[in-house]
């Protein structure tokens, strides 16, 4: 599976919000996501690009491994794998034993919104103010995807400087 996904700073979700809806675009949830964003002993996800999250919900906690960034038509693209966790005390218990190191956390109010096969979120990200992220999950044509993400994006107003650094990235940059 490959994420094509766009990320723009934005001043102000309300407007981007209505567009969505205005295209028939429906709200799906709202949730607070906790990410602890793990290192490993054997290699540094900082030098190779990758990352392993720990993301904790009202509703569920997910396990996230990221591939490497690649970019296609400024989406980012990457390789994620994501496992549903029953207990993450346990998960963190297994994988800190194993000599991985959690090195950082990320928390952010999302809006998800989905129109067509698109997930659009709608972030207030703590410490870094508001977002809103374009994503096409695909298995074979990154820059097709990439080209309809790009349209999405202009037809709800997503425009200015596309931000290929995570939340994680950003959060660091700022230490």
């Amino acid at each position: 599976m490959l994420e094509i996904e766009i990320k723009v700073r934005v001043p102000d979700t309300g407007t981007i919000r209505n567009q969505i809806l205005a295209l028939g675009g429906t709200h799906s949830e709202t949730l607070t996501e906790h990410d602890t964003y793990y290192n490993a002993p054997h290699r540094d996800f900082g030098i190779t690009d990758e990352a392993l999250r720990l993301r904790q919900t009202e509703v569920k906690t997910t396990v996230t491994y990221k591939g490497p960034k690649n970019t296609i038509l400024g989406s980012k693209v990457r390789e994620e794998l994501n496992l549903e966790i029953p207990d993450p005390a346990t998960f963190d218990l297994i994988i800190t034993n194993l000599g991985f190191k959690a090195v950082a956390e990320v928390n952010k109010r999302r809006e998800y919104y989905r129109y067509e096969d698109f997930t659009i979120s709608l972030d207030e990200v703590q410490g870094l103010g508001n977002f809103t992220e374009i994503e096409l999950i695909t298995m074979n044509n990154a820059e097709e995807a990439a080209k309809r993400v790009d349209a999405l994006a202009q037809k709800i107003g997503v425009c200015g400087e596309r931000i290929t650094s995570s939340y994680l990235e950003l959060l660091l940059s700022k230490q």
